[in-house]
């Protein structure tokens, strides 16, 4: 009689947080199926996203959602072990404060912080379109008020990559094929596809990707914009969509307390 074969350990949920722009977004997440099990609740961020102002929100929502654990939280910054190094689109005095730090006093609970694009990338890789491409080069992409990326060779993350900020025509990449520059300037989906497309072509230039996934809220539009890119790399849209960040960030949290 064969030996039994030992039954994976399955793990309870995590809650994953995504710190936003706009909203701060936070769900119960198993990290086993990668399946959102609570409501998503979305609180607005304050003005100016400062850093006790943010921190008491996340509090708040982590009461609201009633948890006690360890949480994984997606952030709109370059985060090294825990400390802020870039402030984009988040108020400047977050540079130089450890995020983790912070968030972990506020809601009384540990917190690991990690890039918002990169907490996406990492939910696509392990449960999205990304699943099933661990060898090789993937670039994600996360297209919306600004473009953010993950960078995954054989299926291991190249933290804050910030291909979002990489120079074209003399300004940031972001501020000329952003879905937030498609909107304000009012531009037909074929041209702002180009835009994007000549984007996406510097990049593949540098890194040279087997496979790039689009991400962000535009995602689900991707059959109106995708004729138009022209890039050498096989490219899809991500599945996950406005999930992902959520998803990302409680597997990254969860990768902490396993190791």
């Amino acid at each position: 009689m064969a030996a039994n074969k030992k039954t994976p350990e399955k793990l309870e949920p995590v809650l994953g947080i995504d710190i936003g722009g706009s909203g701060i977004k936070g769900a119960l997440v198993d990290i086993n199926r990668g399946v959102l099990v609570s409501d998503r609740l979305r609180i607005p961020t304050p003005e100016g996203a400062k850093p006790e102002d943010v921190a008491n929100e996340v509090s708040d929502l982590v009461k609201q959602i009633k948890y006690e654990g360890v949480i994984g939280c997606g952030f709109p910054a370059v985060v090294l072990n825990g400390m802020v190094m870039t402030a984009a689109n988040i108020d400047s005095t977050w540079i130089g404060k450890n995020v983790n730090d912070l968030l972990s006093v506020q809601t009384g609970q540990k917190v690991y912080v990690l890039n918002d694009a990169d907490a996406a990338g990492m939910a696509e890789m392990s449960f999205g379109v990304g699943k099933d491409h661990q060898q090789g080069v993937v670039l994600m992409l996360t297209v919306g008020t600004g473009i953010g990326s993950a960078l995954f060779i054989d299926g291991k993350l190249v933290p804050n990559t910030e291909m979002g900020h990489m120079e074209i025509d003399g300004k940031d990449s972001e501020k000329v094929a952003s879905d937030a520059v498609r909107k304000r300037k009012e531009l037909t989906w074929k041209a702002w596809g180009k835009r994007l497309s000549d984007v996406i072509a510097r990049m593949e230039f540098l890194l040279w990707p087997d496979l790039i996934i689009i991400g962000g809220g535009v995602s689900k539009d991707a059959d109106k914009f995708f004729p138009f890119l022209k890039v050498k790399a096989k490219i899809v849209p991500a599945t996950l969509q406005n999930q992902a960040g959520i998803i990302g960030a409680a597997v990254y949290a969860s990768s902490k307390i396993s190791k």
